[in-house]
């Protein structure tokens, strides 16, 4: 009989984990809250799988800077703090993180994922045939506005076959769309083989096919109300009244994992809020179809099928997923101004979602104090790009075989 693996949370780090431990030969159950899956975090987020650009936002000069931002009226940082110990304990040990060689070191721990995760990918694509999800290599283009930003990545590029350094011309002739806008960069970093999908599509694809395998069962808008332990193993998950027996258990519900009360465990999350706009692109329109990373507006496009996925902000704001009208028209002005004629904006359809984050920007992903209890959290921005790596890794610990890459840096630390 196969081994069985329960799984909480139903966006893309839970159905990536259930997707590679089905492949591993196990038997595997998804609980979410929600009536389908993919449906909080992984809805409407960026899109870009962006494998080479994962520098934790931790990093030396973050905290002066974000206090400059504040007092601005178009930050892309929001602060709202509360009377919430969680969220100052969290605050600061993302200020004791912000030291340029833990940014490094955390950046190499990411970079290592993510090549994982597209490898992962990719094998998941040709051996699988895991297609339906608007998945294309478009590359990436990171536009700098300020020239003594622009000069500090340039000075980062040691790989030329990977990233290409460009003048504001070169923007404009790689992108065309860019034209309008070009005049407000001073240049860009252009990555070929970085890729764009659509993660809520993914997630259902993956959803299909887990259906498909009969090695895997949804349950589906049902909230874990309570997770029973007895010496140091968690035996069963409780749904309201009823109980349900785990043999291996792996929590992958974001920030919300938290929520889950097992003594000893502590998890450093807190969620950082995000927006996006989903804007239909018809005939007229000129879309950009490399992704655009604004970086000094920390804004992100990326062309999925016919609409294109614009997102920013990072707001520090508690728990509350609603949307803010300012937050959302600031975004939104910032995107016609760039790219005027992309989409039908007036029939954009707004989104926000929380983010689940570790100071340190490194995702959480191994054992736990509990002899059966597995995360995989943490992952912030970067869920869709490290979702597939992640998940395979998780599958390769539980089954206890050497990981497909040095864990080092990724492995949670005991509470």
């Amino acid at each position: 009989m196969a081994a069985m693996v329960s799984i909480i949370g139903g966006g893309v780090i839970g159905l990536a984990s259930a997707y590679a431990l089905v492949r591993a030969g196990y038997e595997v159950t998804v609980i979410d809250a929600r009536d389908s899956l993919g449906s909080e975090t992984s809805f409407a987020n960026g899109g870009q799988l962006s494998y080479r650009y994962v520098a934790p936002l931790a990093d030396a000069g973050v905290p002066l800077q974000a206090i400059g931002w504040l007092l601005r009226g178009d930050s892309p940082l929001k602060l709202r703090p509360r009377l919430d110990p969680q969220q100052w304990r969290w605050m600061a040990a993302f200020i004791g993180a912000c030291r340029g060689s833990v940014n490094a070191r955390n950046a190499a721990h990411l970079l290592r994922l993510a090549s994982l995760s597209q490898n992962t990918l990719q094998q998941w694509r040709v051996d699988d045939r895991l297609d339906g999800f608007d998945w294309r290599r478009n590359g990436k283009l990171v536009t700098f506005r300020n020239a003594d930003t622009f000069a500090r990545a340039r000075s980062k590029v040691v790989d030329v076959l990977q990233q290409q350094v460009l003048s504001t011309l070169d923007c404009a002739r790689l992108e065309p769309a860019l034209a309008h806008a070009a005049q407000g960069f001073v240049g860009g970093i252009y990555t070929p083989n970085e890729e764009v999908a659509d993660c809520h599509a993914f997630c259902q694809r993956l959803a299909q096919r887990l259906e498909a395998s009969g090695r895997c069962t949804f349950v589906l808008g049902r909230k874990v109300t309570g997770l029973r332990h007895a010496d140091g193993v968690v035996t069963a998950v409780e749904l309201g009244d009823e109980v349900k027996p785990v043999t291996q258990l792996v929590l992958a519900a974001g920030h919300r994992s938290a929520e889950l009360g097992l003594p000893g465990l502590s998890l450093p999350l807190y969620p950082l809020k995000g927006y996006s706009l989903s804007v239909p692109i018809g005939p007229r329109h000129h879309a950009p179809n490399v992704s655009i990373t604004d970086y000094d507006r920390k804004i992100v496009y990326a062309r999925i099928g016919e609409q294109l996925r614009v997102a920013a902000m990072v707001d520090i704001v508690g728990f509350d997923a609603g949307l803010e009208p300012k937050r959302l028209a600031l975004m939104k002005r910032q995107s016609i101004e760039t790219f005027p004629t992309a989409g039908d904006y007036a029939n954009g359809v707004e989104w926000a979602g929380m983010r689940p984050a570790t100071p340190t920007g490194v995702p959480l992903i191994g054992a736990s104090v509990y002899r059966n209890v597995w995360l995989n959290l943490g992952h912030g921005a970067l869920g869709f790009t490290l979702a597939c790596g992640s998940g395979q890794l998780l599958a390769e610990l539980i089954g206890q075989h050497t990981p497909s890459i040095d864990m080092q840096g990724l492995t949670p630390r005991a509470a």
